[in-house]
């Protein structure tokens, strides 16, 4: 169940086709696990005040900007959660949270769906 602060941030993203989630059956859509992970951070980060979701938002219709910039767009690799990712990164790294090699461990680690490795 959402609070009120992630409907709000849920529904924000509903508006404009170019920046709206994968939906199935007006329920968001996520095909890997790694996508409904990126998707809570954003919103929980955001929550926690390391940024504004408005901002996220923007940087989210930016960096799927930029993509459809390089891209024709009927382009079959075309990943709407590789966008939400980028865009992620980019306000992880602006906010201090994480170093850019600190993301880039974290995201190897996600896309691999591995966790950690234990050291002895």
């Amino acid at each position: 169940m959402f609070t009120k602060f992630e409907h709000f941030a849920a529904t924000s993203l509903m508006g404009s086709s170019e920046e709206a989630p994968p939906r199935q059956d007006g329920h968001l859509q996520f095909d890997r696990d790694w996508e409904k992970l990126a998707f809570g951070v954003a919103i929980a980060l955001s929550k926690q005040g390391y940024f504004e979701w408005e901002e996220f938002r923007q940087t989210l219709i930016a960096t799927i900007a930029e993509w459809e910039a390089t891209h024709e767009l009927d382009d079959p690799d075309w990943d709407y959660y590789q966008c939400w990712l980028a865009a992620l990164e980019k306000q992880v790294v602006a906010s201090g949270v994480l170093a850019a090699s600190e993301w880039a461990a974290l995201v190897t680690q996600l896309l691999d769906c591995k966790g950690p490795t234990a050291t002895t």
